[in-house]
């Protein structure tokens, strides 16, 4: 968490990775337009830290498979031969019951004698919203995870409308011709994404990273006030704007 006097609220999002013929390919959403939070914009599946998920940094782990169940349908979790779910498991139908809060996440995997996998997941970077941007400020682990081959994701139909598997490449084109619309934390995980050549690769990759520095990024503004941008750790303004 920050200093600052209005704090962030804690959440997690995950990329699911997956090797293609291609090369890697993550698993994107893209948000119901009428959103509070990033309306229309393609993320990963993610959401904030509740109090069921525990505290400290499991609890943003754990929100992070939380999420990912809810959003892309997709459990990650092993049960008791150390293999991830698979399609077909009883523990998948209860997907939107865990969304809606009528079931718990770490219940229905004690119920199915499931694990959640949380030494799957590597925490690759951290992201701090600007303290301009409250109420809505989010102190956000992003981490990868490989999707589990046997299991199909699937967007909501709720919280987000659209989902792609897609080459990290070929968004940030998407996003450079103005056809995807990505906040500056994605785009920049896409580009780290796309600097490896297997999902592997990117995992080892993560874990040699230790636990990542804070993220802040700090709002560029015109003379009427106005946000005209983002400036990012390294940018040459980035100082200058206090």
């Amino acid at each position: 968490m920050t200093n600052d006097p209005i704090l962030a609220n804690p959440a997690a999002t995950v990329m699911l990775l997956r090797d293609a013929t291609s090369g890697i390919e993550v698993f994107m959403l893209r948000r119901t337009k009428s959103a509070a939070f990033a309306g229309g914009m393609y993320v990963f599946p993610g959401g904030r830290v509740d109090e069921a998920d525990g505290q400290g940094d499991p609890g943003y782990v754990i929100a992070a498979i939380r999420e990912c169940f809810e959003e892309a349908g997709v459990l990650l979790a092993t049960d008791e031969d150390g293999d991830m779910v698979a399609d077909g498991h009883p523990a998948l139908a209860h997907r939107y019951a865990v969304h809606d809060g009528t079931v718990d996440l770490l219940a229905l995997c004690a119920e199915h004698r499931l694990r959640p996998a949380i030494d799957h997941l590597v925490w690759v970077s951290h992201w701090i919203t600007p303290l301009e941007e409250s109420p809505r400020r989010f102190d956000t682990r992003f981490f990868i995870a490989i999707a589990p081959p046997a299991q199909t994701s699937r967007h909501d139909d709720t919280e987000t409308i659209a989902s792609t598997w897609i080459r990290a490449s070929d968004a940030l084109q998407r996003e450079a011709d103005g056809m995807l619309g990505m906040m500056p934390p994605t785009i920049k995980s896409l580009e780290y994404l796309a600097a490896h050549h297997d999902a592997h690769e990117v995992m080892a990759s993560a874990r040699r990273l230790g636990r990542p520095e804070p993220i802040l990024p700090k709002l560029r503004r015109n003379a009427d006030g106005r946000i005209t941008g983002v400036s990012l750790p390294g940018d040459d303004d980035y100082a200058d704007l206090g």
